[in-house]
């Protein structure tokens, strides 16, 4: 195979042909998936120089999970059954809703995230004794 050592080209050779490079070469880098070594002829070029900007990452959208803190209720598998009994996978999602309740202890309003159920059973049990069985800390909301 013939190379060209024309300036800032770049050549592939065969890293298993006869005029393997050595690797003292300037720019040398192999690739171990592919088997191809790639030389780069302008040393005075840095190897992560790139004429393109780094693409911006792709900012993940933060979603909360669809589960009670208080009583633990999370989304149920179940099949949606047509008319000619064909059944496909959904899912059933937990009523949960914002909701601002009174903390009596702390004196002030704590906007939680809670199921129907679990408002039920405040509104019964007390928002104190309800957050202490589940191990959930009001001071830090």
């Amino acid at each position: 195979m013939a190379t060209t050592t024309a300036s800032c080209a770049v050549s592939f050779r065969n890293s298993f042909g006869v005029n393997k490079p050595k690797p003292s070469d300037l720019g040398f880098v192999t690739s171990q998936l592919s088997g191809l070594s790639l030389i780069i002829c302008c040393p005075k070029l840095p190897l992560t120089a790139s004429p393109f900007p780094a693409p911006l990452p792709i900012p993940i959208p933060i979603v909360a999970k669809r589960v009670c803190p208080f009583t633990g209720k999370k989304s149920n598998r179940a099949n949606k059954v047509s008319f000619s009994n064909h059944k496909t996978k959904k899912l059933q999602f937990v009523n949960l809703q914002y909701k601002r309740i009174w903390w009596e202890a702390g004196k002030r309003y704590v906007k939680l995230r809670l199921s129907t159920k679990a408002l039920k059973t405040i509104e019964k049990n007390g928002l104190d004794a309800v957050a202490k069985k589940a191990g959930i800390d009001l001071r830090k909301k």
